[in-house]
């Protein structure tokens, strides 16, 4: 592999004359990444929490058939 550094400049420099496909295919990678650091962060957030002991599965199982008989 070959390592060339260049400035940010350069590299937007060389992004705006890509073809508009790619382009597109920057875009598209540039948003996985940010999608998937957004989606690690929340994991990390949601594992963080206590989980909320005072929802039973008897709870649960009446809030679902109470979702079932407002959608028929």
């Amino acid at each position: 592999m070959i390592s060339v550094p260049i400035t940010l400049e350069q590299l937007i420099l060389a992004v705006q004359n890509l073809q508009p496909e790619e382009r597109m295919q920057v875009a598209r990678a540039l948003v996985q990444s940010e999608l998937a650091s957004d989606l690690t962060a929340l994991i990390r957030e949601l594992y963080a929490e206590s989980p909320a002991d005072d929802i039973s599965d008897e709870d649960i199982m009446a809030e679902i058939q109470a979702v079932r008989q407002q959608s028929r």
